[in-house]
């Protein structure tokens, strides 16, 4: 008969305990080792993307910081001076402004597009989309005209020339960026961009009036239809600024309004307020301000949003930093009137000839 061996091995408590410690300590240590290689690993990414990525997405050399960095509050005091008319600034002359391009461009961007009385769907019932853009209705319009393009530099150059007007803020010294001469205008409020039609003879368009140039009456979601197509528009910092008015020509509205999709946010006549039949928060349409409360919140920059009795004014078309949700033809982005930003923008309306 064969006598089979127990292989077990009989262990005392103490030798249990021992190798109980010794597995716990390896443990430790591999978990150790796993959260050091981790780390070296982000440790190694960020570094590829502070210093290989990133410097590839900016939208200027970043050798070039020095120059774009400013002392904390200069652009403040730069803003007031500029306010108070106290910075010394270039006149164009006529002759400058008749040079500043060829007369048939100019002829190209002073255009008005007639665009015919109709219905027109407005708005959006997009499950996704903003509430303020809630809901779509059916809306009809009278004749009216539009500018086919934003208010360009060089446009806004001649009435500066002409009124005195205070020239934007980024035309440093009053001049023009160079080479911008057909970009958009920016750096304007809402009530120098009224200031400027009314100048022109015309007006602000109508949130309305904007929507329905921009998308005709199949209530499409963007000027050219309803697809996204990124070679149609300027946005989401894929140039990294303005761009000449007519640079994306097949990003035409069904009525060859263009422009109307990214570039700059356009300032529009209307207050933001609900549409009927809205379900959105009255609260969203309230005009709010900044409030630090107390000297520590000061201190802290810890501030309360504050309702006032003021409006804010409505902006469409999205931007050349906005994403590119925020540029569909339904989209309603808000402002203070006084606020100038170098992505707000505007261009002009007026009613239909002989009315």
């Amino acid at each position: 008969m064969i006598k089979k061996y127990d292989k077990r091995v009989q262990l005392s408590a103490a030798e249990r305990t021992k190798r109980k410690l010794y597995f716990n300590a390896t443990l430790v240590t591999c978990a150790a080792l796993a959260m050091v290689g981790g780390a070296i690993h982000i440790i190694d990414v960020g570094h590829g993307r502070v210093f290989n990525d990133m410097p590839a997405k900016s939208t200027y050399d970043i050798a070039d910081m020095p120059n774009r960095i400013r002392a904390a509050g200069e652009d403040i005091t730069r803003h007031e001076r500029h306010e108070a008319g106290k910075t010394k600034v270039h006149n164009y002359s006529e002759q400058d402004l008749a040079q500043m391009l060829p007369a048939e461009m100019w002829q190209e961007i002073d255009q008005l597009i007639t665009i015919p009385a109709g219905e027109f769907l407005m708005g959006s019932d997009r499950e996704r989309t903003s509430a303020q853009n809630r809901p779509r209705f059916t809306l009809s319009m009278p004749e009216y005209r539009i500018d086919k393009y934003p208010v360009t530099n060089a446009q806004y150059a001649r009435f500066v020339a002409t009124e005195g007007y205070r020239p934007p803020l980024d035309w440093d010294n009053g001049v023009i960026p160079r080479d911008a001469e057909l970009h958009p205008v920016t750096m304007v409020s809402w009530y120098d961009a009224s200031n400027y039609c009314v100048w022109a003879g015309k007006r602000l368009p109508t949130e309305a009036e904007w929507e329905k140039a921009a998308r005709g009456e199949d209530g499409r979601r963007w000027p050219w239809g309803n697809e996204m197509d990124v070679t149609r528009l300027n946005t989401y910092y894929s140039v990294g600024s303005a761009t000449d008015v007519t640079t994306y020509s097949n990003g035409a509205s069904p009525y060859g309004v263009m422009d109307m999709a990214g570039n700059v946010f356009e300032w529009l006549e209307d207050d933001f307020q609900a549409y009927p039949g809205s379900d959105a928060p009255e609260e969203l349409f309230k005009g709010k301000i900044q409030v630090a409360t107390t000297p520590a919140d000061r201190a802290m920059k810890v501030v309360d949003l504050v309702g006032v009795d003021a409006k804010y004014k409505v902006l469409r078309g999205g931007s050349w930093k906005s994403d590119p949700f925020s540029t569909a033809t339904y989209h309603r982005n808000y402002s203070w009137p006084h606020y100038a930003s170098d992505f707000f923008g505007f261009r002009c309306a007026a009613d239909a000839e002989g009315n």
